[in-house]
Formats: structure tokens, C-alpha cells, sequence
């Protein structure tokens, strides 16, 4: 009777599974136990590897926590299956203001949720005197996010619903910045309503500018 052949171990499959697995585990912990709680050797513990695999990939714990949130933002969890999103984009379906009340809605819903209220805080507290992992988050979420942001509000200028001589990094700023800046500072409840308020204030603002 003949054997089956064995097949070689895949270690690029064994390293990917090991590193979903501590993100998967960073990810949890926070949640449970704060990011002051947060340590190492708890995210190897949960994760079954050892404190070396982890610090082979990543210099420290807000590293980690931050390529979890990174997978966990791209969906409910960190899940084995999730991938990058290179074809992300904000809603444009022709209408500026609607697609802009629906994305800073769901942006309020993302920061009142407590899964990454909490984590999301701490690596804003960490970055200020953490400058790789402060570039990291720039370079990973950041950028991506500033350029989605103009690319929607180009399109809007293209399709005449802003002044052709907007500036829209400024836009992007009051628009996303100023719902930042609330739930950093905790000077008012963020709700649906004050999403709204944003978007009608800014844009408002934007055509009485273009007006003058």
C-alpha cells in the first residue's frame, strides 16, 4: 500500500497564521483590559507564541495594537481573511453632501464604539512621543485616508457641486478634523446630528466663500 506524500510545511503560511493570531489576541486584550493593561507577554499568551515572534515583527506593544486596529477597521475583526483594501473609496454616488453625512456618520458611530474608542486613544496619547509609530500610523491610515477624502471631494469640484477654487485640504481638515477634535476633547456628544452639522456647516461655508 502506498503512501501518501507529505507535504512540506508552508512556513509563509505558518508566519501568517502566527501573526493573524497575535493581532487577533491584541486586538481582544485591548478591549478587555485597556492598553494600560496591555502588555507582550499577554498578547503571547493569548496568541500561544513566544514574546521573541512577537518582537520580530513589531518593537512594541502600540506597534501591535496599531496593525490590529488597522485589520479591525477594515472589518468587524482582525480576521484570518482580511486583506488590504486598495480600491477603497469614499461613497460618491453624486451627491456630495449626502455621501459626506453617510461616511462622517458612520466615522461618529467608529469612534463612539467602544472596541476602538479606548484603543484609538491610547495610540493618539502613545504616537506624541513615539515618532516611528507615529509615522507608521501616517503612513498606514493617515495618507490613505487624506487622499479618499480629496479624490471624493475632486470628484464633487469636477461635477460642480464645490467652487473650482476651493481648497479642499483645508475642506478635508474641518470636515474630519473638527469631528476629531470632539472626541479627543470630549466638549460634546458625538451623534449623527453633529456629523450632519459638520458637513452642512462646511460646505455651506465653502460656497459663501466662493460667493464673496
Amino acid at each position: 500500500m502506498s503512501q501518501r506524500p507529505r507535504h512540506a510545511p508552508d512556513p509563509a503560511r505558518r508566519r501568517e497564521t502566527s501573526r493573524r493570531a497575535i493581532l487577533t489576541a491584541a486586538f481582544e486584550l485591548a478591549g478587555e483590559v485597556g492598553y494600560s493593561g496591555l502588555s507582550i507577554e499577554g498578547i503571547a499568551a493569548r496568541a500561544g507564541v513566544g514574546k521573541q515572534t512577537i518582537y520580530r515583527w513589531w518593537p512594541s506593544k502600540g506597534a501591535v495594537l496599531l496593525d490590529a486596529l488597522m485589520l479591525a477597521l477594515q472589518g468587524e475583526a482582525p480576521q484570518e481573511n482580511a486583506a488590504p483594501q486598495d480600491d477603497a473609496a469614499l461613497p460618491d454616488t453624486g451627491d456630495l453632501r449626502a455621501d459626506l453625512k453617510t461616511v462622517l456618520r458612520a466615522t461618529v458611530a467608529e469612534l463612539n464604539d467602544p472596541r476602538f474608542d479606548g484603543p484609538l486613544r491610547a495610540l493618539a496619547v502613545e504616537m506624541l512621543n513615539d515618532p516611528l509609530l507615529a509615522a507608521r500610523y501616517a503612513e498606514h491610515i493617515e495618507k490613505p485616508m487624506r487622499r479618499m477624502k480629496t479624490a471624493r471631494l475632486h470628484s464633487a469640484q469636477r461635477a460642480g457641486e464645490l467652487p473650482q477654487d476651493a481648497d479642499l485640504g483645508l475642506a478635508v481638515e474641518l470636515l474630519w478634523g473638527t469631528l476629531r477634535a470632539a472626541w479627543l476633547e470630549r466638549h460634546r456628544p458625538l451623534t449623527p446630528a453633529y456629523a450632519d452639522l459638520i458637513v452642512d456647516t462646511v460646505l455651506d461655508g465653502l460656497r459663501a466663500g466662493a460667493r464673496r
